[in-house]
C-alpha cells in the first residue's frame, strides 16, 4: 500500500475532509456524526480497513493527538470517524481539542496493510530487517504493546534510537527489544495523506 498508492486524490481528500467534518460536529454536537452511503464516493472506501488519524497544531507541526486501530475490522470511513474523534478529544497526552484551535491544526491519515509477523533470530537479524520508513512496527511482550507508524522514522531515523523509544511507549525498558525470544514483532505499511 505504500508504494502503489491504493486511494486516488478524490478519495484521500474525502477522509481527510471526514475526519474535520467529525472533530467539528463533535465539538458542536457532542455526538459522533453520520456518515450516509450517498455522500461516500467509492466502494473501497466501505470496506473493513485499519487507519491511525495524527493532529498537528501550528506551523512547526508539534503532535496535538493520534490514536488509530492496528487491525480492520470496520469499513474504513467508520474507522476514520471513530479515530478522529478519539485522536482529538481521547489520546490521553492530550487535553481535548478546542474549538479556537482547529483553525491551526492540520490532519493526517495513515491507511494500514494488515500487520505481518517478523521472525528474527537476534536482535542483529531485527535490525537488518527492519527498514526505515517503510515499515510500522507493533512490539509485544506479554500485556506490554506498542506501535510506531512508518512516518515516526522522519523524527526517529536510527533503528536503535527507534526500538528504544518504541519499547519504552511499551512501557519496556529501552533496550528490552535486543532479548527477540522474549518479544513479538509484527510489520505493516502505511499510505499516508495530509490536507
Amino acid at each position: 500500500m505504500a508504494e502503489t498508492e491504493h486511494f486516488n486524490k478524490k478519495e484521500r481528500e474525502f477522509m481527510l475532509n471526514l475526519a474535520r467534518r467529525t472533530i467539528e460536529y463533535f465539538l458542536k454536537n457532542g455526538r459522533k456524526l453520520e456518515v450516509w452511503p450517498q455522500e461516500i464516493p467509492s466502494p473501497k472506501l466501505i470496506e473493513d480497513g485499519a487507519c491511525f488519524v495524527t493532529l498537528y497544531i501550528g506551523k512547526k507541526k508539534a503532535l496535538r493527538g493520534c490514536i488509530g486501530t492496528l487491525e480492520a475490522h470496520r469499513p474504513i470511513v467508520m474507522d476514520i470517524v471513530n479515530n478522529a474523534i478519539n485522536a482529538a478529544f481521547d489520546d490521553p497526552r492530550f487535553h481535548p481539542v478546542r474549538q479556537e484551535e482547529l483553525k491551526d491544526i492540520t490532519i493526517e491519515i495513515s491507511v494500514l496493510t494488515k500487520p505481518e509477523p517478523l521472525a528474527v533470530k537476534d536482535k542483529d537479524d531485527l535490525l537488518k530487517k527492519l527498514v526505515p520508513k517503510k515499515h510500522g512496527l507493533i512490539i509485544q511482550k506479554g500485556f506490554h504493546r506498542a506501535t510506531y507508524l512508518p512516518i515516526v522514522w522522519k523524527e526517529i531515523p536510527k533503528k536503535e534510537d527507534f526500538l528504544n523509544e518504541l519499547c519504552q511507549k511499551a512501557g519496556l525498558l529501552p533496550n528490552e527489544w535486543k532479548n527477540t525470544d522474549e518479544m513479538t514483532f509484527l510489520t505493516y505499511e502505511a499510505e499516508e495523506f495530509e490536507e
